[in-house]
């Protein structure tokens, strides 16, 4: 048999508030009753804030995560470094020595560190900048072989951070939900059907979408950008085709043919076989308008910085919107859920019989 994975696990599993005057081992329930805005004798307590006002708070609360999350995954690769430095007798310096620095190219001929200063939009001769160029070819290059030995330790390593993300309150209300079974897990798309980006994030969705079949279900919001012309009104029409039952066939149909003038619009309706003249008074009333209104709002309140920003089960995507990233919290999430199950069903073994659920 092989090695036994090494487990490294980081837990920060209080809430993911900054709580003033709370004690280490608060009662959770007396912490919502802390008083935090006092005025003419009216008190506001923090239970209140966080009700009332969690919108305004999840995009500081997110950015707050990204920071502690950065953090232990740093902490987490200086303990595999350490851990295998210890295994095979070495200070980390001699280790990175031996299996990144030793393995690196040598460094570029004058030829090549030519070519490379003329790609470079820059006043400065070649000979001011060329050991700067160097530096930066140096350290790049450093970047991803360490990188790729941390990858080769994390593979006989389980590393599971115990940090709970926090999850944007989103409403569900006259949202779609495209699904296979009875996924646990939401995967959220605030878009805008003008928006390139958008466009090209489709291909990416379809994949999750096929390779989580099952797993996944996928909702779409509209958050049309000012610049987009016909953004808003192509929104609307899908919320007009969904009166007839047909959101998703003519959301998939807005990206595949990227024409969105109100003739093209109307076109569509036609050619999905919608009761055209029922569809024409919808889009011509701006009967759905409010519906696009309040999603771009909740868009704007809870911090999405542009179109597409995704959301799995109300926990925000950062960085690129790439299979491998959202796939990635996805399987964050599957894995969590898995946990919560196993640690439910031990949990309900060990009870008395007379306490077991039926």
């Amino acid at each position: 048999m092989g090695e036994k994975k090494k487990i490294i696990s980081i837990g920060l599993l209080a809430a993911a508030t900054c709580v003033f005057g709370a004690t280490p081992n608060a009662n959770p329930s007396d912490i919502g009753k802390a008083v935090v805005l006092e005025i003419n004798g009216a008190k506001i307590t923090l239970g209140d804030l966080e009700e009332k006002h969690s919108a305004a708070l999840y995009p500081a609360r997110n950015a707050y995560y990204d920071a502690e999350r950065k953090i232990l995954e740093g902490l987490a690769e200086q303990s595999l470094l350490e851990q295998q430095a210890k295994k095979e007798g070495l200070t980390v310096d001699k280790l990175l020595e031996k299996h990144v620095t030793s393995i690196l190219p040598t460094d570029p001929s004058e030829e090549a560190l030519r070519v490379f200063y003329e790609g470079l939009d820059s006043a400065q001769p070649f000979d001011e900048v060329r050991d700067k160029i160097l530096d930066s070819i140096r350290q790049r290059r450093m970047a991803k072989a360490k990188s790729a030995y941390l990858s080769s330790l994390r593979k006989d390593s389980t590393i599971i951070i115990k940090l709970a993300p926090p999850r944007a309150p989103i409403s569900m209300k006259d949202v779609a939900l495209r699904e296979v079974g009875s996924p646990q897990i939401t995967v959220l798309e605030f878009g805008d059907y003008e928006c390139p980006y958008t466009q090209q994030a489709q291909a990416v969705v379809a994949k999750l979408e096929t390779e989580f079949k099952g797993k996944i279900a996928f909702a779409y919001k509209d958050f049309p950008l000012p610049m987009h012309p016909h953004a808003q009104k192509a929104a609307e029409a899908t919320h007009c085709a969904a009166e007839q039952g047909k959101y998703w066939e003519f959301h998939d149909l807005l990206f595949d043919r990227k024409q969105l003038d109100e003739d093209s619009l109307k076109r569509d309706a036609s050619d999905l076989k919608l009761d055209t003249a029922k569809f024409q008074a919808c889009l011509d009333s701006g009967k759905t308008a409010d519906i696009v209104q309040d999603q771009g709002s909740e868009a704007s309140a809870i911090g999405v910085p542009g179109d597409p920003t995704f959301f799995v089960n109300g926990r925000s995507v950062g960085g690129s919107n790439t299979f491998e990233r959202i796939g990635a919290v996805i399987n964050e999430e599957l894995s969590a859920l898995s946990l919560q199950a196993a640690s439910a069903k031990s949990t309900e073994s060990r009870a008395p019989d007379g306490e077991r659920s039926h």
